[in-house]
């Protein structure tokens, strides 16, 4: 099968790989040059990857039997409308149902109007004039989002980023003289959690559940990024996250698809809800329409079955076979290489070298992003999120180690947070969520939801009991 893949990042090319080793003869349209794409791709078309006309034309000119689109810039400049009007299958939902991520506005009155949730309590500003006193009539602490796309960095959060009510107007209304509308919602405290899902005309198809982590710096400080890194759980969950708040998610998702096909949006592609696992349970973040950044490489290296074309072509003409969604039960880790000072004045050009061979054995999967190839395993760092290392274990921590140790097989100056997937950090989750459900609980070790090496991954300690 010829397959089109819109978008030039990391994601991309986990995307192509689990593509390639389904055996479908790939092309890619993108803004930039690849190196790990343009080494899978048939044909490659640099081009803008959110003009429609553009991206029709490259698909017909190469004869694309599917396509799919990465990112969600393509999807709000109606890129999928237009494949689908030129009778090309295509992975990705109609600008219309897009909008569940391109506005956030959109995705709250959604939700609100069809009874969905819980969410969390918002309120939408439109005019400056509005600011001053919604703000002061808000519990505290708060969060202030922009409606429209940002590529996860547009969130302030009260405690985090800025500290008064007063500052927090100020971020304000810079977004409204920019344009833009601006959501209030109450900071809820917990811990973050993807999941997505395959949604077609039939139902959807639950992924592996995923934690990412968008501060910049160890322990989460720092400003916010696209995402520094991710982990996945052998049985699917996470180590805070109980079989029973997962299909409470998943419900979400399922309801949000009814709502958007009630309202004449009918949804075909990744629907990705970002969630908050909080006491009284996992209340929605926001919603995204198409694979994560880093999460859906956790979950597409998880896909080894051989069917990868043939699934998302189901899902592209609204009819998947269940059988085709298959995740093989392992631990995952994603960290990121970013150039020095990046969520903040990152410091692009840096040449790195990767020792390819060495890193594959040990255990990890290189997935490139904002890099250019300088040849013989060199590579120039942009200013994005420069190269996903992708371990695979029985057990989250011990897929952190593979990435740590391929780790040692680059040279150069670059930035990676150390501390995701460690048994610490894990620790640390549980132990906050236990906290949360029970206050005024003393510290105590926990037993983490990850199975042991040699142990069925049935026997993995279930977070209901844990928490």
């Amino acid at each position: 099968m010829r397959v089109l893949v819109v978008g030039g990042g990391a994601r991309e090319h986990a995307i192509a790989a689990a593509l390639d080793r389904s055996g479908a003869e790939l092309l890619v349209a993108a803004p930039n040059v690849n190196p790990g794409l343009d080494r899978l791709a048939r044909e490659s078309g640099r081009l803008d990857p959110t003009d429609p006309a553009a991206v029709v034309a490259f698909a017909r000119r190469h004869r694309a039997e599917l396509a799919v689109i990465g990112p969600e810039s393509p999807l709000a400049a109606g890129v999928s409308d237009a494949l689908r009007a030129a009778e090309v299958p295509t992975v990705g939902p109609s600008k219309a149902a897009a909008e569940i991520e391109w506005s956030k506005r959109f995705c709250r009155e959604l939700l609100d109007r069809h009874h969905l949730g819980p969410q969390p309590r918002f309120q939408v500003l439109t005019r400056v004039e509005e600011v001053e006193p919604a703000l002061a009539g808000f519990p505290q602490p708060f969060v202030i989002k922009p409606s429209g796309l940002t590529a996860g960095k547009g969130v302030r959060v009260q405690g985090a980023d800025f500290a008064t009510p007063s500052e927090g107007a100020v971020y304000a209304k810079s977004l409204l003289l920019q344009g833009d509308s601006v959501l209030i919602e109450e900071r809820l405290e917990g811990e973050e959690f993807s999941q997505m899902a395959f949604v077609t005309d039939s139902g959807i198809y639950p992924m592996p559940a995923v934690q990412d982590f968008k501060r910049a710096l160890e322990g989460d400080r720092g400003g916010n990024t696209g995402g520094m890194g991710s982990y996945s759980q052998r049985d699917h969950l996470l180590p805070f996250l109980r079989p029973a708040d997962r299909e409470r998610a998943i419900d979400l998702l399922r309801g949000t698809a009814a709502a958007l096909a009630a309202e004449g949006r009918p949804f075909r592609g990744i629907l990705y809800g970002g969630f908050m696992q909080t006491a009284r349970g996992p209340v929605l973040v926001e919603f995204n329409a198409r694979f994560g950044d880093p999460e859906g490489i956790n979950v597409l290296t998880l896909y080894e079955e051989g069917d990868f074309d043939e699934l998302l072509l189901g899902v592209a003409q609204g009819r998947v076979d269940p059988n085709l969604v298959e995740f093989r039960l392992r631990a995952t880790v994603v960290k990121y290489v970013v150039p020095p000072g990046y969520g903040d004045r990152p410091r692009p050009g840096g040449v790195l070298t990767l020792d390819l061979p060495r890193i594959e054995a040990e255990g990890v999967r290189v997935y490139f992003g904002s890099v250019e190839s300088e040849g013989g395993g060199r590579i120039r760092l942009g200013s994005g999120r420069g190269v996903a290392l992708t371990g695979e274990a029985s057990a989250i921590h011990e897929a952190a180690a593979r990435v740590e140790a391929a780790l040692h097989h680059i040279q150069g100056e670059f930035y990676v947070r150390h501390d995701i997937g460690t048994k610490e950090n894990l620790s640390a989750k549980v132990e906050h969520l236990r906290r949360l459900l029970v206050p005024g609980a003393k510290s105590s070790p926990l037993p983490l939801s990850v199975a042991p090496p040699d142990a069925p991954a049935s026997s993995a300690a279930r977070p209901d009991q844990v928490l």
